[in-house]
């Protein structure tokens, strides 16, 4: 929500500490919010619910430090960290956090084997590129991974099997594999260590009118207020050792209004989470 908000650095900040004075410590950025990009890259995330304003024209390390919000971490794209590896590094280095997220791959057959396995060596290298610079890689998962290859695994089992556990990490989201018909807390159990950041979201409906047909679209919705198994998720031991949990919230809000959604939000994770993050 807050590529919503950045219309200048009066309005971002501003919204920035009303982020902080609800409760929450941290914010995650996109490297396609923080740098100028081509406007069909703009177009193709504000159709995602991700619009991101005029962030390319706000130094964030500023807005961090006045707001008194962390970057919990940068979420990027494979091609930027293979192509220019050294400004990515540099630019988490000036945000000030250690960890680097990719956020899945566009054009890319998650159905093929070859591709799959291709990907694996591909985070790998880059996983390993920086460690050496003290720096952790995570893959940010969709529901395009839970595709099966070959009718046996699906993408990202394959992704987990082919990649070294030290050179990369997860973040979890338990949005997308429930979307997809997964059980997906037992895998969230297996990732154990390897979990490091969560994604958390709510997945209902809010109506607005009485419903003609007898079947409901879905969207995120405020925590607590949908059917995903939020409470139990939030007992696991391995959600209680993540570096971070995190709100996703692009759409769908409460009175369409972003900052009483964060409220409900964070009142139910206060309520239902002991740690402190």
């Amino acid at each position: 929500m807050i590529g919503s908000a950045c219309k200048d650095e009066k309005t971002t900040l501003s919204t920035l500490k009303r982020i902080k004075q609800v409760g929450y410590d941290g914010i995650e950025l996109n490297l396609f919010m923080i740098e100028s990009t081509p406007f069909i890259v703009r177009l193709l995330t504000k159709m995602a619910g991700m619009p991101v304003g005029k962030g390319a024209n706000i130094y964030w390390p500023d807005m961090l430090k006045e707001s008194r919000l962390k970057a919990t971490s940068l979420h990027a794209d494979l091609g930027s960290l293979e192509n220019r590896i050294d400004e990515v590094i540099s630019k988490a280095r000036e945000l000030d956090t250690n960890k680097i997220v990719i956020t899945g791959m566009y054009r890319f057959d998650y159905g093929n084997y070859d591709d799959v396995k291709s990907l694996a060596k591909r985070l790998d290298k880059v996983g390993a590129r920086l460690h050496e610079s003290d720096l952790q890689l995570l893959y940010h998962n969709h529901n395009v991974e839970f595709l099966k290859v070959d009718n046996k695994y699906t993408a990202y089992e394959m992704i987990l099997k082919d990649t070294d556990p030290d050179l990369v990490k997860v973040e979890f989201d338990s949005y997308w594999p429930a979307e997809a018909g997964v059980d997906f807390i037992p895998l969230m159990e297996q990732l154990g260590e390897r979990l490091v950041l969560y994604h958390i979201n709510d997945r209902g409906t809010r109506l607005k009118k009485v419903p003609i047909t007898p079947i409901l679209k879905s969207d995120s919705i405020e925590l607590g207020h949908g059917n995903m198994p939020l409470k139990r998720i939030l007992g696991l031991d391995c959600i209680k050792n993540v570096d971070a949990i995190i709100l996703e919230s692009h759409r769908n809000w409460v009175n369409n209004n972003p900052i009483e959604s964060l409220e409900k939000s964070i009142a139910f994770l206060q309520e239902n989470y002991s740690n402190e993050h």
